[in-house]
């Protein structure tokens, strides 16, 4: 009945009780993140708790690549797959989303009975991220044509 969001109330009240009990002068730097600041309890923003926010930037095509690099240690990758490529067709996309990305494409890779996730792999699901089953359906109904420039920005209402 709840009791993810009763676990969540729980962690939160505790934490603040915490951070309450520090004095002003204790020199206790207390740091958190969060991808979705947008539901954070006001009761954690109040001053002197966590007051100050820094926001970090989603990857540049660069940092999507050494992202994508890092991720796929954990898997086998077929020889020839150019990360750049890949990380140039996911603009846009968190730290998060490219881990994902790699693993989705494992699980792809998987079931065709693969034992090394090639490029085609790693295209599908960000494909998929990008632009959601209205990609698909953009295909479909234009015959495999380009998707519009709304759609590879990953923005399929605004077309």
């Amino acid at each position: 009945m709840g009791g993810g969001n009763d676990e969540r109330e729980q962690t939160l009240n505790a934490l603040l009780v915490e951070m309450d009990g520090f004095e002003n002068n204790s020199n206790v730097i207390v740091i958190a993140a969060t991808n979705r600041a947008d539901i954070l309890d006001p009761a954690l923003l109040r001053p002197g708790r966590f007051d100050r926010q820094v926001v970090v930037n989603l990857p540049d095509v660069r940092g999507r690549e050494q992202i994508l690099q890092v991720h796929a240690r954990k898997v086998k990758m077929a020889p020839g797959v150019s990360f750049e490529r890949i990380a140039r067709g996911t603009s846009g996309f968190s730290g998060a989303q490219l881990a994902n990305l790699v693993n989705e494409a494992a699980l792809l890779a998987a079931r065709k009975g693969l034992k090394e996730i090639t490029e085609a792999e790693l295209k599908k699901p960000a494909t998929r991220s990008a632009g959601g089953v209205n990609a698909a359906a953009w295909r479909l109904t234009n015959g495999g044509a380009a998707l519009p420039p709304c759609m590879r920005r990953g923005m399929p209402s605004a077309c």
